[in-house]
């Protein structure tokens, strides 16, 4: 099982980044995928999700409205992009390959996880 986050990197508040998020299609072609984060000496946080199909998603509301998960029908590489950034997106990014095929908030619904992508949001 295999999964890798990219896109990372330092970006100022206001502005904009994409991740990917590429897993072994036989893990995740069939499930729902989704992105966490953790800050330095916070616990990690749900940030989205996004079904099997690609066609539901759900969004912490911390990031609602400036977030995006896109995914492909069945796809097994799914996408974030971070608009309108903040200070406070500043984190380690994960993404992660849920048990089932609708969206979930919980971390311990999601059964395979990447190494994670730094994103910081500094001028």
């Amino acid at each position: 099982v295999q999964l890798q986050a990219s896109g990372g990197g330092l970006v100022q508040p206001g502005g904009s980044l994409r991740l990917s998020c590429a897993a072994s299609r036989r893990t995740s072609s069939n499930n729902a995928m989704g992105w966490f984060r953790q800050a330095s000496g916070k616990e990690r946080e749900f940030v989205g999700s996004v079904s099997w199909s690609g066609q539901s998603t759900r969004y912490a509301e911390s990031v609602e409205g400036r977030f995006t998960i896109s995914r492909g029908y069945g796809e097994s590489t799914m996408y974030l992009q971070m608009n309108l950034l903040k200070p406070e997106d500043t984190a380690v990014y994960y993404c992660a390959v849920a048990r089932g095929s609708a969206v979930v908030t919980l971390a311990g619904s999601y059964q395979y996880w990447g190494q994670g992508t730094q994103v910081t949001v500094s001028s």
